[in-house]
């Protein structure tokens, strides 16, 4: 299982929302985004295989971008946010699973399991 997993739920429909482009980026020394892998998320609103199995995660500061506005776009849904960054930081070799709870104006997140 990839070490950093996300899915999206679109609480407006309770439903998974799949289509969504998301990418997964780290943080270098100088303050800059490092893109370290991308994925979309299928009909369950995941994204599978986000980063190899096994792969070794660096500490540091990570952030996933969602691609919100083409999912709502595509479902003819007036939106506020284009798109959505959530960034967390990563201390340790655990699981880090990341949900987004998503509607046209809002959204959560939280360390999920």
């Amino acid at each position: 299982m990839s070490p950093i997993t996300t899915h999206i739920l679109d609480t407006t429909s309770g439903t998974p929302a799949s289509g969504v482009m998301v990418t997964l980026s780290r943080r270098a020394v100088d303050g800059t985004w490092v893109r370290i892998a991308e994925g979309m998320t299928n009909e369950d609103g995941r994204v599978p295989g986000l980063l190899p199995d096994g792969t070794i995660l660096e500490n540091g500061t990570y952030q996933l971008n969602f691609a919100t506005g083409e999912y709502f776009a595509r479902n003819m849904t007036d939106h506020f946010y284009p798109f959505v960054e959530v960034v967390f930081t990563v201390k340790d070799q655990r699981h880090h699973h990341v949900p987004l709870l998503l509607n046209p104006f809002g959204y959560s997140t939280y360390r999920g399991s």
